[in-house]
């Protein structure tokens, strides 16, 4: 069992022992256990006050007191009239992200809800029609998608601002294919897509800061969008953002696979102060330095003393990337004989090496120190997957774009959210990932009881809830 936190033998708390569980006691038996019969158990009278998501009620104070209901009315409020509508945006928004943190990932998700008693009580005491909310998803257009993506990455940023005296902080950036099926979406057409060929999808790109594992830019872009010059915006703005939270102090590294190896990524990496790092694209000319390269110092050994791991600096410049003046370029080649994961690339027929060749503007670091923070990288991918599974970034129920781009958002800013609700509130809990954290902050059965004009929400025992229930 994951341990989740550190102290003195015998002190240690696993994950059963936060969500009020406890070790099975099976072996203590003396005889094999007989289940009951369960149709001799008697069925009794639904009762309406019972939840299934009685963390809400925590994480909407929490949500309330850093100003979020705020910041969406001041933002969002006048993208709908006010004496007309029934539902102010703020609320609506403000409901979808509830319906995101009880892990629904599509808008008609709230039809399943509404039999929830302190879902609809957070709601306002009334749930809109999911014809409604697809409606107030429309309203979004270039303008307020912004501000909600500004929104999104600035709670993203909150925990990067204790990074401050870090040495150094790594911010990665890289794209997802989310497929679409059913009805027809504006902006999904189908483009590179590794696993359903030819069908429609979208291409969002995505960026966290390693650290702490928050979304810090975000975008929804269409299917047939690559990864390219047109993204050098997108990476300035986050360099800009992410060093707007941690200061002047810390060294940037800005990790990109093979995509970023483009002038254009690269320069507006260099010229935002922080140091790109990322595979280089092995086209035949790149291909053919590293192979003539002679000079390759050995940095490990396997146990028969023969050399398993040897880094060189390659003598070599595209044009595209204009002078070492305009933009400095260090190719780095690392040989090994016991990689496992990755693209394997044999150069030599005589020699069971494979290489990996990296590029960055850091003319300080060891090159093999470089090739070893770039790994670090890989840590992006199961995140993304998290968001996708947990938070349902693939998944998109309107026809419009901005109002699924806005879905997205809302997505991760809930995902954001709720990272801050565990670091300040449940410590205990914020090295696990989002299924296991939400079922032991949010989905907390519970019972809602009416006393006078206040209510009381009574709750299964959750020992990680203490804190907040004092």
């Amino acid at each position: 069992m994951k341990k989740t936190r550190k102290g003195a033998p015998g002190t240690r708390k696993v994950r059963r022992d936060l969500v009020g569980g406890k070790r099975g006691n099976g072996h203590r038996r003396k005889r094999a256990l007989r289940r009951p019969d369960p149709s001799r158990i008697r069925v009794g009278k639904p009762d309406a006050s019972l939840t299934a998501v009685a963390g809400l009620v925590m994480f909407g104070t929490f949500l309330r007191a850093i100003g979020v209901d705020r910041e969406l009315r001041e933002l969002f409020g006048d993208l709908k009239s006010r004496v007309l509508g029934k539902y102010p945006m703020e609320a609506q928004l403000r409901l979808l992200i509830d319906l995101f943190m009880v892990g629904e990932q599509r808008v008609f998700g709230l039809e399943g809800m509404a039999s929830d008693p302190v879902f609809v009580l957070l709601a306002g005491g009334v749930l809109p029609s999911v014809d409604t909310v697809y409606r107030d998803l429309g309203r979004f257009d270039d303008e307020a998608l912004t501000s909600l993506t500004a929104l999104m990455a600035s709670h993203g940023l909150v925990p990067v601002q204790k990074l401050r005296r870090r040495k150094e902080v790594h911010v990665d950036i890289d794209t997802t294919v989310t497929p679409v099926f059913g009805a027809e979406m504006q902006g999904a057409v189908p483009g590179p897509n590794p696993q359903y060929h030819g069908r429609p999808s979208y291409h969002p790109i995505l960026a966290r800061v390693a650290e702490t594992d928050t979304c810090v830019n975000a975008c929804l872009r269409a299917g047939d969008t690559g990864f390219g010059s047109d993204d050098a915006p997108f990476v300035a703005a986050t360099i800009d953002a992410v060093r707007g939270a941690i200061g002047p102090a810390p060294l940037l590294y800005v990790r990109i696979d093979a995509a970023g190896d483009c002038a254009a990524i690269m320069r507006s990496v260099h010229e935002h102060r922080a140091f790109y790092l990322t595979k280089a694209r092995m086209t035949p000319d790149l291909c053919g330095a590293v192979m003539l390269e002679q000079h390759w110092r050995v940095v490990d050994r396997d146990a028969d003393g023969r050399p398993s791991r040897e880094v060189a600096e390659i003598a070599f410049r595209r044009g595209e990337w204009g002078s070492d003046a305009d933009l400095p370029v260090r190719v780095i080649a690392v040989r090994t004989r016991e990689r496992e994961r990755g693209k394997q690339l044999y150069l030599w027929d005589d020699l069971d090496w494979t290489v990996q060749v990296y590029l960055s503007n850091d003319v300080y670091s060891d090159p093999d120190a470089l090739a070893w923070k770039y790994d670090q990288r890989a840590g992006i991918e199961p995140l993304i997957a998290e968001w996708k599974t947990s938070w349902g970034i693939g998944k998109h129920s309107c026809t419009g774009f901005h109002a699924n781009a806005a879905a997205m958002q809302l997505k991760l800013l809930a995902h954001n959210l709720f990272e801050r609700h565990v670091r300040e509130n449940l410590p205990e809990l914020q090295d696990w990932r989002s299924v296991w954290s939400r079922r032991a902050a949010i989905l907390v059965p519970g019972r809602v009881i009416k006393s006078g004009r206040g209510r009381t929400i009574r709750m299964q025992p959750r020992p990680v809830l203490e804190p907040l229930l004092e």
